[in-house]
């Protein structure tokens, strides 16, 4: 899987111009189909998307393109569940936090209990990120709970992101931003959350 810009037209022109590779040997992806249509549960209303699948002229793996807007096998935006961590670092419980954002109480336990399974290796990614951008960052100051310092680490990312370069407008916000880096894994079974190779990330930023 890598994740791309939401803009479905530049989608189609970095593919057509090679500007897509592949995240294991480096190959340039082309064009191969779509996904299935998938219906995610946005801010205000269904979201419906059908992500691009490409195949590399290299090693002949295919990847499904999922658009930054969301992670992978979760039927939310990235901007819900995001809204429900950032609730959860500020002390809320998941079934408050579940009216305020008209969500089942089982589906916001479920995000905050894998985030907190792996809020030390975000915390540690979104940290390096940050530094590895702007090296003028400071470290966030430590929170109440190591749940509450991986959401500021995600956040010092994006500001360090836009000191980095200044003048240009960052148009997506720290949860896609989120969804970019970990690749749509933020929230997935795997023990740790791994810095993608930067390099690939920023065409799709801005």
């Amino acid at each position: 899987m890598l994740t791309v810009e939401t803009d479905a037209g530049r989608v189609e022109q970095r593919l057509r111009a090679g500007g897509l590779v592949c995240p294991f040997c480096g190959g340039v992806l082309a064009g191969w189909g779509f996904a299935r249509w998938r219906v995610l549960r946005g801010v205000v209303g269904p979201v419906r998307v059908r992500p691009r699948r490409a195949c590399c002229a290299g090693c002949g793996r295919t990847q499904v393109l999922l658009p930054l807007i969301g992670l992978s096998r979760r039927a939310d935006v990235a901007e819900v569940i995001g809204a429900g961590l950032v609730a959860k670092a500020a002390g809320w419980g998941h079934r408050q936090i579940a009216v305020v954002l008209g969500r089942p109480a089982a589906t916001v336990r479920g995000w905050l209990r894998r985030f907190a399974e792996r809020a030390e290796s975000v915390r540690a990614a979104f940290t390096a990120l940050a530094v590895d951008v702007d090296a003028g960052t400071a470290p966030p100051l430590a929170a109440a709970t190591v749940f509450a310092d991986a959401v500021a680490a995600v956040l010092a990312a994006t500001v360090a992101l836009g000191r980095r370069w200044q003048g240009v407008r960052l148009t997506v916000s720290p949860w896609q931003v989120a969804v970019a880096v970990s690749q749509g894994g933020l929230l997935a079974p795997a023990p740790a959350v791994e810095l993608i190779n930067t390099s690939r990330l920023w065409a799709g930023l801005w």
